[in-house]
């Protein structure tokens, strides 16, 4: 392909996904963001032109694959789940949630590219550590919000239409246009409610934007979620940036969180990335705010989505939680694959990803 050619793609990926200030129907949703003068052609002249360095995630893992260490799936623990809740990180923002014969994915995507195009965009460090195939039985899924990087065609249509897909407002027509039917995709608004029997599902507030394209910027909401099965309580913070007031008023809802699923990546340079991307540090400071017991980080080592490295993110994170003075419960680190059960504590920071 002619470089010209190659320009445009990456000229037209970046306008469908990087600005997050101009309006649309839901822009008023982040009162507690202050509005800046950044937009799609900044983010390309920053990236491409600018002097703020870009770390080359891909010859860092292939160096040191333990920076983001991927381990086999323990397929039985899948498909036989124990008693005890039991998280599966399958890498980004995508985990399989197991409890009282239920098996729900957040945000899931196994595709190659986080991209509308099959030749250019966010390329996946490393491969799931499963098939969609292998996969138990899927019976709900949660979408954050409808970026490529979580909210994946390819993924959708092999899970089907036998999921029933609990997603923000304005989001139903994108699963009818792949043949779902309506009736298997529930719309919620921040702080709606609904239950599936034992489950009981919340929409709560996050600080975001979406866009699938250059004309429907900000056309459809984005969302946190709270789920409640039987007594197990797990916060999904899909993709946001921080304030002090929405994360504080979750926690105040729902006081007995037990295990929150927090972004850690894709949050350099902080000039563009901090409206609606968390760093660490702000990842600790949000398991504060919504009271979690415990934590685990996502959104990192599976697609380079900004400038920092796979060791910054590492090193970020140990720094914040020195500083803030945290314990081993707060924003974990898993290993792509690995399965936690019953809340065990990780002790991964140090090297080791035992459960």
């Amino acid at each position: 392909m002619r470089w010209w050619a190659w320009l445009i793609a990456i000229v037209a990926v970046v306008i469908a996904v990087s600005s997050c200030s101009s309006p649309g129907r839901y822009a008023e949703r982040n009162p507690y963001l202050q509005p800046k003068d950044t937009n799609a052609i900044d983010f390309f002249m920053m990236r491409w032109f600018g002097d703020d360095e870009w770390a080359d995630q891909v010859s860092e893992i292939a160096a040191n694959p333990e920076l983001v260490p991927q381990q086999q799936v323990n397929l039985g623990a899948l498909l036989a789940p124990a008693t005890e809740p039991q998280i599966t990180w399958l890498g980004h923002a995508t985990f399989l949630l197991q409890y009282q014969g239920l098996n729900i994915l957040t945000d899931p995507i196994f595709s190659d590219r986080a991209s509308p195009l099959s030749f250019a965009g966010p390329e996946r460090l490393q491969q799931p550590p499963l098939s969609i195939a292998e996969l138990p039985t899927i019976d709900f899924v949660i979408i954050s919000h409808n970026h490529y990087d979580h909210l994946d065609e390819a993924t959708i249509r092999a899970l089907g239409s036998a999921v029933t897909y609990l997603v923000p407002l304005g989001l139903t027509p994108w699963f009818t246009e792949l043949g779902i039917p309506a009736a298997q995709v529930r719309e919620f608004d921040w702080w709606d409610v609904q239950s599936f029997g034992a489950f009981r599902v919340t929409a709560t507030p996050s600080q975001h934007w979406s866009a699938r394209s250059l004309w429907d910027k900000n056309d459809t909401l984005w969302a946190s979620w709270h789920l409640a099965i039987g007594d197990w309580q797990v916060w999904f913070a899909g993709d946001t940036g921080y304030n002090d007031k929405q994360f504080k008023d979750i926690g105040q809802r729902f006081p007995d969180i037990d295990d929150a699923l927090l972004p850690i990546g894709a949050y350099l340079p902080r000039w563009f990335m901090q409206p609606q991307h968390i760093n660490p540090e702000e990842a600790i400071m949000m398991h504060r705010d919504v009271g979690a017991k415990r934590s685990y980080a996502m959104h990192w080592g599976t697609y380079q989505l900004a400038a920092e490295s796979l060791q910054q993110t590492r090193d970020d994170l140990a720094t914040a939680k020195q500083a803030l003075a945290t314990d081993t419960s707060t924003v974990q680190l898993m290993a792509i694959g690995q399965t936690v059960k019953g809340g065990a504590s990780l002790f991964f920071d140090d090297g080791d990803s035992k459960n």
